[in-house]
């Protein structure tokens, strides 16, 4: 099957419109041909928490959104991915609800790890606990058995709540097996053709680790899932958050991984008008990564970029993203913030405001992204340039609701007539269209404050240069003719 080397928009499904027969008349009349790579629908499921990442299961669509048959019209028009958290799932699941009534005599109770698969007595030791990389306070949450009042501690990664409202999986057990394979065929049957495996890192509990990314025991389990995952035709993207040498190793094993890097380094560029950093990483990179400026989390800075970064220049960086408007997500663990106490996790903000609502500079990095070999993703409020959302952060008081924006038919409409948005509906046709990204990439030598990117297939090339003082950022290219041309982006 193969994945296409063109852009793909990554969405909400009520993000656009409301729901998602709203999304395909967005994609058909909106922007007709421009996402030839397919369409990121996050979460459409039920579920009880996170905006969608707290699935109650897999076999069904939120009625708010739609149906079946829905998703599958737009697969039958646009490659679909769609999100599967492999480590958990909602408190609020069947699966969950059931143990919750009967305890250890459900039978969905081996899904689930009580603590007593860790610790022989079922007591968790701090020692253990403060090796982990925690993404909460305690990685536990106690619920009290219905029938019989007996109180069951089941590990729990993620949550705001406590109880929390994810329920980690035992991806050791064979019910667990059984219900990702029932998902899987699921998903193959409604034309999804690439799943993204989130939270995949944390999916081995072993004491005496940070319990993230355990090798090499993570390892059989990834295998077990891709095999699966080609006898049903669809393509994997383990969405790991973790030091750049952990994801390239994935990469060296034929997974597709998430570029994590580039979407700070490109902010510093600009930022910073030197383009060094930027162009020693385009030149060492695997190429087989899905590539982003923003999403419906933030940019990424730690643990992503540790070892690659200064974090007295990292700490600049971010307090002026704050200064334009942004709020960060900080890391829990002492052991994982750096020596000095930086603890950015990630950048929350859209990447419009992240620039300063600089239409040349917004351009010039979606250029870069769009010459970095790879799979591009343009997420829909940077599509239409969307600014920081304050109110959506006042109101549903997560700080990720900044880049978060619903759009209206209308609104969608008034960001279509902005000149920055007509001008990435330009320059993402031309990175679907042209010939030569199917080529060979090079980063030219240039100066610090210049950046030069060219793909070259037989006679045809494109060539991306762009000057960081002026920011003035030019594409000069082959026509179909052999003829050479250019433009301003």
């Amino acid at each position: 099957m193969g994945l296409k080397n063109q852009v793909q928009l990554i969405t909400y499904p009520d993000s656009l419109g409301g729901d998602l027969k709203s999304l395909l008349h967005v994609m058909d009349y909106y922007f007709g041909d421009i996402f030839k790579g397919g369409v990121h629908i996050l979460p459409p499921f039920p579920s009880s928490g996170d905006r969608g990442f707290a699935p109650l299961t897999y076999l069904e669509i939120e009625p708010e959104f739609g149906t079946w048959e829905d998703l599958k019209a737009i697969g039958s028009k646009y490659d679909v991915l769609v999100d599967l958290m492999v480590n958990h799932i909602s408190q609020r699941s069947p699966y969950f609800q059931d143990f919750l009534a009967k305890g250890r005599e459900s039978e969905y109770a081996d899904l689930f790890i009580t603590l007593d698969k860790l610790w022989p007595d079922g007591q968790p030791q701090q020692g253990d606990i403060d090796k982990m990389f925690l993404r909460r306070p305690l990685p536990y949450s106690t619920f009290t058995i219905e029938e019989t009042g007996k109180q069951e501690t089941v590990w729990t990664t993620f949550g705001k709540t406590d109880p929390s409202e994810q329920i980690d999986l035992d991806i050791h057990s064979d019910k667990v097996k059984e219900l990702l394979t029932a998902f899987f065929t699921n998903f193959k049957n409604n034309n999804v053709k690439i799943v993204r495996l989130d939270a995949v890192g944390y999916v081995i509990k072993k004491l005496g680790t940070s319990c993230f990314f355990v090798e090499p025991d993570i390892y059989p389990f990834l295998d077990w899932v891709m095999e699966m995952a080609k006898s049903m035709e669809i393509e994997l993207l383990p969405e790991v958050h973790a030091h750049y040498t952990t994801q390239y190793k994935l990469a060296e094993r034929g997974f597709w991984i998430y570029d994590f890097i580039l979407p700070y380094r490109i902010l510093d560029t600009l930022v910073n008008k030197n383009s060094k950093e930027l162009l020693y990483y385009l030149k060492t990179r695997p190429h087989n990564q899905f590539t982003m400026l923003d999403c419906h989390d933030g940019i990424p800075v730690k643990p992503d970029l540790d070892g690659l970064i200064n974090t007295k220049k990292a700490k600049q960086l971010t307090d002026l993203c704050v200064e334009r408007g942004a709020n960060l997500s900080l890391i829990l663990s002492d052991d994982h913030k750096s020596d000095d106490g930086f603890d950015v996790h990630q950048i929350r903000c859209t990447y419009y405001s992240a620039l300063n609502h600089n239409d040349d500079d917004y351009l010039a990095a979606r250029a870069i992204q769009f010459f970095t070999p790879g799979i591009p993703q343009v997420y829909y409020v940077g599509l239409l340039a969307g600014e920081n959302d304050f109110q959506a952060v006042k109101k549903n008081g997560d700080g990720r609701e900044i880049n978060r924006h619903n759009y209206s038919f209308e609104e969608i409409e008034q960001s279509l007539e902005k000149a920055v948005v007509k001008r990435l509906l330009k320059l993402i046709a031309f990175r679907n269209e042209h010939i030569a990204f199917q080529g060979r990439f090079e980063v030219v030598a240039s100066d610090d404050d210049e950046v030069k990117l060219i793909w070259r297939k037989d006679e045809q090339y494109c060539l991306l240069f762009i000057n960081l003082k002026s920011s003035i950022s030019m594409i000069t290219y082959t026509d179909m003719n052999g003829n050479v041309d250019s433009f301003l982006i």
